[in-house]
């Protein structure tokens, strides 16, 4: 998953800080690859480095700059790799105003290049690249399954939620009395 372009997704939709958007990562992808909150941080450290981001001064919310809306929308209109992949469409598909239809179509393009298939190999070299060509043309086949299931999903009609006004709680949760 890419943090720093799903970071970047997150504040294109408004001003937040670091742990909630931490918590909104976590809920929108499933909890897909368990970010350290540190780790957050040191990803907005470089987006603001970068000017992606800015801090703004009341509670160290930071919000997008143009630079990074531009980022942001050139990550939804070109193709991923299939590490970034579910991530991506999860953001696609939850957060208001992205065409989850058009990130689709871009990916879809994109694995439809991979699906071809050569001649029956003759020699050693030959046999090499046709099982790395049968490895790429099968992971086209599996994002292409994940594209449609994507799709049927999405057509469902469930709305892409907001981000949520709630301040996260961070520690353990309190213990409760017997």
């Amino acid at each position: 998953m890419s943090v720093r372009l799903s970071l970047l997704a997150l504040l294109a939709q408004g001003p937040c800080y670091g742990y909630q958007l931490r918590t909104e990562l976590d809920w929108r992808t499933g909890s897909q690859g368990p970010i350290n909150v540190g780790q957050i941080y040191n990803t907005l450290d470089r987006l603001e480095r970068d000017k992606l981001i800015s801090k703004t001064g009341e509670n160290n919310y930071y919000e997008i700059t143009p630079t990074g809306r531009a980022a942001v929308d050139a990550w939804f209109a070109t193709a991923s790799p299939p590490s970034e992949l579910p991530a991506k469409l999860a953001l696609a598909a939850t957060l208001p105003g992205v065409d989850v239809a058009s990130v689709i179509r871009i990916q879809r393009a994109a694995a439809h290049g991979a699906l071809t298939r050569g001649p029956l190999p003759a020699t050693t070299p030959e046999l090499s690249d046709a099982i790395i060509a049968a490895a790429v043309s099968n992971a086209a086949l599996a994002e292409q399954h994940l594209l449609a299931e994507v799709e049927r999903l999405v057509s469902l009609g469930i709305e892409p939620t907001p981000l949520s006004a709630e301040i996260p709680k961070r520690g353990r949760p309190a213990k409760t009395a017997n």
